[in-house]
């Protein structure tokens, strides 16, 4: 069952709400098996499952994507995954989209 993205923002209208959380997710996509809870119990609506090639337990070559413009950083994606292929992440440096390593920006796009 593939489940699209059911919100797209529009970047240059929408109102960027990532930028004072604390916390960020990080996706495991050799672990994500795309099964789409993260998606639908998203309340930011900024979760999508996306073609990866590292999809390594997905059937579907899927795995999920996290637009961290608009996360706020909740942890619920973390709570119903169930392999915990999503883990939280503390911000570094405050609370900024900025002070992200780029290792872990490079793994959550």
């Amino acid at each position: 069952m593939e489940i699209e993205h059911p919100v797209q923002h529009k970047k240059e209208k929408a109102m960027d709400t990532g930028n004072w959380r604390n916390h960020y997710p990080v996706v495991d996509e050799s672990k994500c098996i795309a099964c789409g809870n993260c998606v639908k119990y998203c309340p930011e609506a900024c979760i999508f499952l996306d073609d990866s090639e590292k999809a390594e337990a997905s059937k579907s070559g899927k795995v999920a994507k996290i637009d961290l413009e608009f996360c706020k950083g909740c942890g619920v994606c973390a709570q119903v995954c169930p392999v915990n292929a999503i883990s939280m992440r503390t911000e570094e440096g405050g609370n900024n989209n900025e002070t992200k390593s780029k290792k872990d920006k490079e793994k959550t796009n």
